[in-house]
């Protein structure tokens, strides 16, 4: 029998998928005699800054009708998590489907919301709507228009999805247009305190999660940040690195904990084993809300090392959708970004709004045990006791605005566009560590497309007012409390000189991209020298390298480095990291050493 397109793409799809969980539940078995992987130091993520902003105005907030809105125009269906991010989507529509005088009634869009958390699924749909809409069909009745994900994922989820669409034509790509909200402290690594104390103590845990997930993500920032090592064979126990057994989602991760679940695995070293085995205990894990409650309520011990409350640029929830159809209805994706912006702002104005987002929320999410006041609480964040009686961080999550979605995607003069950046950085983490399964994936600015977000700007622009309460303020008085990541940077100078070299620019641009997603943290600058020329001009010429390392940072995002973010220490050839007797040792001490933490 000949496969018509639409069966050719699915029968793609149920390929890429065998293939994918193949790997995840044989690893190496399918590659008999294979070498172990060896642990890696993961490349270093720099993210932006992207704090909470106020209301652009004192908004009163209506709710609207429970009857159908806009059912005189085409349904666009469209699919998310169970994310607090989501809200400003979620109120916008009134309910599963577009209400009498919602927001998204009021731009003309017929919109309807579903839940569905599996990534695959998600591609699936986007697969199964552009290849009807390939056959001629401008407006599709199969799979859906939009979907949401979290954005430091997007790099791998394009790649798959986008590899399989080219087969539909260059049209038919799926592009992000507009970021719902942020993730700002629900995402996280839970683990000993000693860990957060003390990161070197995370050296041989052991932690579940969804592996390649944004939750794994932060865990992976964190351990480059720290200049630790992660072992990516999910099938062997490193002591030098963090290691890792997947879990089928979020909350099976917590419940792993909870369980205490154990595995006995090889033990490998350098990527070799060393013909030992050792039984391991599930020690940490990474997952979102509800999932670090289910920690802290049934089992407690593990408090949050690192979150996306340090990382606030780490996770936006972003929209994506086909190049093709939303080019051909542009005014309805247009009216969508606007009516999502709206219900943001909406939000941020008025605890009504919170409070009949939080209930929609439970109504559409269905999940065991969490009402509207679940919902409300966890969107917000608290500091709770955990079943040991240990205070842990849960929940925290933001939504945008049009002034929070315009300095998300570097629309703000001055500002970064901090969704390619956490595009980028963790797309180049996960071509590291699987590049059998990720070997390259498509560059941002093929796959962003602002020309929305940048219609309704021009549609309702926010006030210069709005745009400064948005922008991030930190205090430059105040020191660092709390360190969340500490690395030396290969970042080259001229001899004698606070000039870089032409090697340099490749790692600053990484740097910028790192400290751009790690946007709720300060950052401190240390700079060091070799011990060649006078000790004198030692400690000046470490000042200048560490001004020159600030003023690239500053001049580069003026926006996201304000004034009082980047801080500089010079220590000079006091504190060398390798011998000053070789050209090579000295090039290694000519450095700049990052340190970010908070200082609330």
């Amino acid at each position: 029998m000949q496969l018509k397109p639409l069966g050719k793409v699915i029968v793609l799809i149920i390929l890429l998928g065998v293939l994918a969980g193949a790997w995840r539940m044989w690893g190496n078995k399918l590659a008999p005699g294979a070498v172990t992987k060896e642990s890696v130091a993961p490349v270093k993520v720099t993210l932006g800054d992207a704090p909470q902003s106020a209301a652009s105005s004192n908004i009163n907030y209506v709710a609207p009708g429970l009857g159908a809105g806009a059912a005189d125009k085409p349904e666009v269906r469209f699919l998310g998590y169970a994310w607090n991010a989501q809200m400003g989507i979620l109120l916008a529509n009134g309910g599963a489907q577009a209400t009498q005088g919602s927001l998204m009634a009021k731009h003309g869009v017929n919109l309807k919301w579903s839940r569905q958390d599996d990534n695959g699924k998600l591609q699936e749909a986007l697969v199964a709507f552009a290849t009807e809409l390939s056959q001629g069909n401008p407006q599709p009745t199969k799979g859906a228009h939009f979907i949401t994900i979290m954005g430091d994922g997007g790099a791998a989820f394009l790649q798959g999805l986008n590899s399989t669409l080219k087969r539909l034509g260059p049209d038919y790509t799926a592009k992000i247009v507009d970021a719902a909200g942020y993730s700002r402290g629900e995402d996280k690594l839970m683990g000993p305190a000693e860990w957060k104390a003390n990161p070197s103590a995370a050296r041989g845990g052991f932690v579940a999660g969804v592996v390649r997930d944004g939750d794994w993500n932060i865990a992976q920032k964190w351990l480059g940040d720290n200049g630790l090592r992660t072992n990516p064979d999910e099938k062997t126990y490193d002591p030098d690195a963090l290691n890792w057994v997947n879990a089928s989602d979020y909350i099976d991760a917590a419940q792993k904990y909870v369980a205490g679940y154990s595995e006995t695995r090889p033990v490998v070293r350098n990527g070799k084993r060393t013909g030992e085995t050792k039984t391991i205990t599930v020690n940490g894990v990474v997952t979102w809300t509800p999932g670090d409650v289910t920690v802290a309520e049934k089992k407690g011990g593990l408090v949050s090392i690192v979150s996306t409350k340090e990382y606030s640029s780490q996770m936006p929830c972003v929209v994506i959708g086909i190049d093709k159809w939303m080019r051909a209805n542009r005014a309805t994706v247009d009216g969508m970004i606007a009516a999502i912006a709206e219900g943001g702002d909406v939000i941020k104005a008025n605890p009504a709004a919170l409070q009949r987002a939080s209930e929609i929320s439970a109504d559409l999410y269905h999940e065991p045990g969490a009402g509207p006041d679940f919902w409300s609480k966890y969107y917000k964040g608290v500091t709770e006791t955990d079943k040991t009686g240990a205070p842990v961080d849960l929940g925290g999550s933001s939504v945008n605005n049009l002034a929070d979605s315009l300095l998300a995607f570097g629309l703000v003069p001055g500002s970064s566009n901090l969704v390619a950046a956490t595009y980028t950085d963790f797309g180049d983490l996960v071509k590291q560590q699987y590049p059998e399964l990720v070997p390259t994936y498509p560059a941002a600015a093929s796959v962003i497309d602002t020309s929305y977000l940048s219609d309704v700007a021009k549609q309702t622009a926010p006030t210069a007012a709005v745009i400064a309460e948005t922008k991030p303020v930190y205090n430059k008085q105040k020191a660092v409390t709390a360190v969340v990541g500490r690395r030396n940077w290969n970042i080259q100078f001229n001899a004698g000189k606070a000039t870089f070299t032409p090697q340099a620019k490749q790692e600053l641009q990484k740097l910028l991209r790192s400290l751009l997603i790690a946007s709720g943290t300060v950052v401190e600058v240390h700079g060091h020298t070799d011990n060649q020329g006078n000790p004198a001009t030692s400690k000046p010429l470490s000042e200048a390298r560490a001004f020159a390392v600030k003023q690239w940072l500053e001049a580069q995002s003026p926006v996201n480095f304000p004034e009082g973010r980047v801080r500089v220490f010079a220590h000079g050839d006091t504190n060398p990291i390798a011998p000053n007797t070789t050209p090579e040792g000295r090039a290694k001490n000519r450095r700049v050493e990052i340190v970010i933490g908070t200082n609330q």
